[in-house]
């Protein structure tokens, strides 16, 4: 587990003539990222299924002088190899390179018993927390290793609470991602890609919302307070902590 540096912070050119692949790009954390990116110089790409949230978005990011993104609409629980495959040859052609990509995309229906759990339920989970992650690095590996730098960032959470009763298909797909983050990593430290994790704590987002009913949410921090660590592993910066999970806890 590595931390945060206490005295680090994010500059207007941190991740000046980056292009950042952001998936979840309309969800808590996601958005708060892809904001936090832009301001850092980035060139970002949304990536949501909801293209009015993705539009909202890209307005919000060019009121704050941000380098104009662009908005790729994908739902990830359909999505298939080829899909991936075009996404990738879609962003060597309208933005020239990769430098990162920030897996905050998931899937959470609320708790349930793995008994009660709808098969479908269950194979929308991983496909969009797992899978999806899967297929989409590996479509992209030939963009970022033609960098001299670049990064892979995965979100996970905590182990020690989803890996509990009722988290389901969410606590499994989790799991799943911190494994392939160890895999992944492993095979490319050699290498121009870096393969980082990041552990955030408790936020305010709709998911805790739904998974704690009735806890006042208004006690944790919005997203916008764990986005400068996104900036930060996809930055020069985040090369002291390559392979690790940055644990914000």
């Amino acid at each position: 587990m590595a931390s945060l540096p206490a005295t680090w912070a994010p500059a207007e050119d941190t991740l000046a003539g980056r292009t950042v692949l952001i998936t979840g790009a309309t969800g808590g954390l996601g958005s708060a990222a892809a904001l936090a990116c832009a301001r850092a110089g980035a060139s970002v790409v949304l990536l949501g299924r909801k293209v009015p949230a993705l539009e909202v978005l890209y307005d919000t990011i060019l009121a704050g002088g941000g380098v104009e993104p662009a908005i790729y609409p994908m739902d990830l629980a359909g999505a298939t190899p080829h899909d991936y495959d075009e996404l990738a040859t879609t962003i060597e052609r309208e933005c020239g390179a990769l430098h990162g990509i920030v897996h905050a995309a998931v899937h959470f229906a609320g708790l349930s018993q793995v008994g009660d759990t709808s098969p479908d339920e269950w194979l929308r989970s991983l496909q969009v927390g797992l899978t999806a992650p899967f297929l989409l690095t590996q479509a992209c590996l030939p963009l970022l290793k033609a960098q001299a730098d670049s990064a892979v960032v995965f979100v996970l959470d905590d182990e020690t609470r989803i890996g509990k009763a009722f988290w389901g298909g969410y606590g499994a797909a989790k799991a799943g991602l911190r494994g392939l983050a160890s895999i992944l990593h492993q095979e490319t430290e050699n290498g121009p890609v870096r393969v980082q994790a990041l552990l955030p704590a408790p936020m305010r987002t709709a998911l805790r919302r739904m998974a704690y009913f009735g806890e006042n949410t208004m006690i944790w921090p919005e997203p916008a307070a764990t986005a400068p660590a996104v900036v930060y592993l996809l930055s020069d910066a985040g090369h002291v902590v390559r392979g690790e999970i940055l644990d914000l806890r």
